[in-house]
Formats: C-alpha cells, structure tokens, sequence
C-alpha cells in the first residue's frame, strides 16, 4: 500500500495525525450477497448494530432556543431532539406514554411544552409528565405521574447532536476515538449546513458505506476528480482503527500525479478558487502540479485578510481531502472549508432500500455570508438555512460527485441477487471493504 507523501512537520503543535495506524489483521470471510437483501439479516443488524451505535440526530445549530426540537426517522424509530429551559439538547424516544401515538410530527419547530396531538398528555421540555387531561378517571394503579418520557442516551461533538439507544454505551469520545482527536482540528461546530439532500435509494444502505470505503471507483465512476485531487491509491494513505472507523487521505488542490495535460480542464475546475487566493490560473500553465503547494502558501499568507482562522490548521490541512468512515454509516469528508457529510440509515421496513442523507456543511469566511465552494462549484449562501429537499433519487442534485454514487447503486442491488455472482475479489486498496464487514460481523456476534 503506497504512503502519502505529506508527512507532518516534526515537533507540529497543530493539524491533525497523519500518522500510519498499523494494519490489522483481515479476515478472508466470504462478504455474502445476501447480507444485503436477507430480512433476518437485517433484523439482526437492526439488533445488534443500530441500537448500539452513536448515530447523529441533528446539529447543534439548529437548536438557539428552549423549545427547539429536531426529529430524525431512524430505523423503525423516531428520534425526538429538544432543547430544555436549562439550554440542554436531549434526546427522546418520540412516543407518548399514554397510548403511543407520535408526541411530534413535524421535522423541525418549537414548542414550550410537548403536547401529543391525540389526547393532549403533555410533557415539558425534560420529558417529565405535566399534563393529563380527565386525570381523576385513571385508575391509582396506573401511575400516570411516573410515564415521563423515554430518554435517550446523548452526546455533543463536532457541532452534532448524537444519540445512543444502549443505555450501557461507551461514552461518545471513546466511540469516536481517534477521529474525534484528529477533527478537533477544524472548526466544525462554526461550519453552515448549506445543502441538506435526503433521497430513498433502492438499494441497501452497506452498498453506500462499502462504496466510501474505497476509492478503487473513483477513476473510473469520477473522472473529472483527476483534474483536482490525487485519486490514486499509489500517493493515497489508509488507516484502519481499533474503533472500526478507517482514513483515506489524498491530496488536494492540484492535479493527480497521473495526470498528463488536461490544463483547460484544470482551470474550468479550479479557476475560480485559485483566483480567490490571488493567483493566476494561467501562470501554473506547464507546472500545474505546483499549485497545491502555491495555494497552502498563499492560504496561509492571506486566510486572516480573507477572513478565515487557519491557526490550527497545518499547511496539508490547506489544500488536501481527509476521508473518514465512521463505523457503521457515516462518512466525513473534509476540505480545508468545509465538510461533504454523508449518511446511509436504514429503513424501516425494506432490507433493499434506504434513506441516504447528503449534507454539505460549509465554513464561511468571517463577515461574509456567500462564498465561491470549489467542492460544489458553484457560490453558496447562509443567509437562510438550507431547506431539507426529500425524494427519490434523482429527484435531488447531491453534487456531481455524490450523483454518480447514486447512479450506481441501485443496479448493484439488483446485481447482488444474480446467480452468475458468487464472492467478492478485493484489491489492496479495497482493504476497508473489507475491515468494514469484518466489523460488522463483531458487532452482530455480540448478540
């Protein structure tokens, strides 16, 4: 497996860890095609992985006053997020205790008090029972004042509200370890969610995790990347982690070293954001390949002046794409200004089938509220949020990039129930298909 060659300073008080975790151990284990339609399967993922794992329920920005509630379709589960009196975001099962009727219905709002919409038992922002309407009919022994709300576990990190359902989980920072401590480094919780896609997909949701977990597509699936990053695994470094989460970093703000020519494409794709920083796309015509260590000199020489904090970021951190999974179902991919965040949740009745969630978080530069995002290509506001757009896929651009994801999955659904298919062969740089399974396989042993 090749090294990036982006070593980090020694003695760097700053950046993240680019240290190369040691490689564990892989199982050769078939990764069976019916894992990805079988119900019991499925029913046992939802068991022993859904229930257990720290899952995002919302972000933090989203919640500026008591009352403020987010909820999230999750599984066969809603997951309710309010913000109470004392501003603490917790998390409940979205269930009223009287007859289990919805509590909320809507995405996002507020309310002073939870109210279901049936018979108005209502609750105040902690969950506890206030309201009971005709209390005197209820038998003693029905201890109505004790049906508080159901809480769920919950967590705070990186500007996300997270939730447990094992009440016995490992404590969020040490489920998130090390990519907690590596992401530390960027400003997380200040970037704006300007683009906020969510598409039913006809396909499984490992489908989406195990295509995040390689980049042996991106060639192929992703032609117009080369223009713009590495994509080669030979200048490309993996991590696997204890966790079970794993790390693809590649370089960014020039070319692949495999490339040859291509500068018209080059600029297209770049110009605008090389323009930002004070240079001249034209100037780096024949030596295309110097603009990655141009852009991080002038990044660093003018980002106060353009209104960024770059100060606990490390020159790679300027230019390059640090591709994290987080195990099961999440995928950070973060730029010098921003955050491609992008999650499959299960669905609630279908094993080939899932809800697949894209947001693109951006980091503004300080007093302004539109900017030129070179990963979307195109300028992106904050001055509204960004409206949650649902449907099918197609119905919704994702990105260029995350479109062509989508394009391909469901036809590897179908595929998946052929005869004609029987194991998988992975290439080396597809070793985190493979770590992912293996993971998922533990986990699903716990029983």
């Amino acid at each position: 497996m090749g090294k990036i060659d982006i070593q980090p300073h020694a003695g760097r008080p700053i950046g993240v860890d680019l240290s190369k975790a040691p490689e564990p151990t892989l199982s050769n284990k078939p990764i069976t095609p019916e894992r990805y339609w079988d119900r019991d399967f499925w029913k046992r993922e939802w068991e022993t992985v859904w229930t257990r794992t720290w899952q995002v329920a919302a972000m933090v920005n989203q919640f500026t006053k008591p009352g403020d509630f987010v909820t999230l379709e999750f599984g066969s589960e809603v997951i309710l997020a309010v913000m109470g009196e004392d501003r603490e975001i917790r998390c409940f099962y979205n269930v009223c205790q009287h007859r289990g009727m919805m509590l909320v219905t809507q995405e996002v709002g507020n309310s002073r008090r939870l109210t279901c919409p049936y018979h108005a038992w209502s609750y105040n922002l902690a969950g506890e029972i206030k309201t009971i309407p005709d209390e005197p009919d209820f038998p003693a022994s029905a201890n109505c004042r004790s049906k508080n709300l159901v809480p769920i576990k919950t967590g705070i990190w990186g500007g996300f509200v997270w939730f447990n359902m094992d009440d016995d989980a490992e404590p969020l920072r040490d489920f998130l370890a090390p990519v907690a401590d590596h992401l530390d480094a960027y400003p997380m919780d200040q970037m704006v969610r300007t683009h906020w896609v969510t598409i039913e997909g006809d396909f499984n949701w490992k489908l989406v995790q195990d295509n995040f977990n390689e980049s042996y597509h991106v060639f192929h699936a992703h032609p117009q990347l080369k223009y713009v990053a590495e994509f080669s695994y030979l200048h490309s470094q993996f991590d696997l982690y204890p966790s079970g989460h794993a790390r693809m970093l590649m370089a960014g703000g020039a070319p692949s070293r495999t490339l040859r020519g291509g500068e018209p494409e080059i600029i297209r794709q770049m110009g605008e954001h090389i323009r930002f920083w004070g240079l001249d796309p034209e100037d780096f015509r024949g030596r295309m390949h110097d603009l990655r260590e141009a852009l991080q000199q002038q990044k660093r020489k003018l980002g106060a002046e353009k209104g960024y904090d770059f100060s606990s970021y490390d020159d790679t951190m300027l230019t390059d794409n640090w591709h994290y999974t987080l195990f099961p179902n999440l995928s950070f991919s973060m730029k010098p200004d921003g955050n491609i965040w992008l999650r499959a949740r299960p669905h609630p009745t279908d094993p080939e089938k899932c809800f697949f969630d894209m947001w693109y978080l951006n980091l503004f530069p300080e007093g302004q509220t539109s900017y030129y995002s070179p990963t979307m290509r195109d300028w992106v506001s904050m001055e509204t949020p960004a409206p949650h757009q649902s449907g099918k896929a197609g119905d919704y651009t994702m990105g260029p990039t995350i479109d062509q994801d989508v394009a391909l999955w469901s036809a590897q659904q179908k595929a998946l129930h052929s005869r004609g298919y029987k194991r998988e062969v992975l290439a080396g740089q597809e070793s985190r298909v493979r770590y992912f399974h293996d993971n998922l396989e533990r986990w699903m042993a716990r029983g």
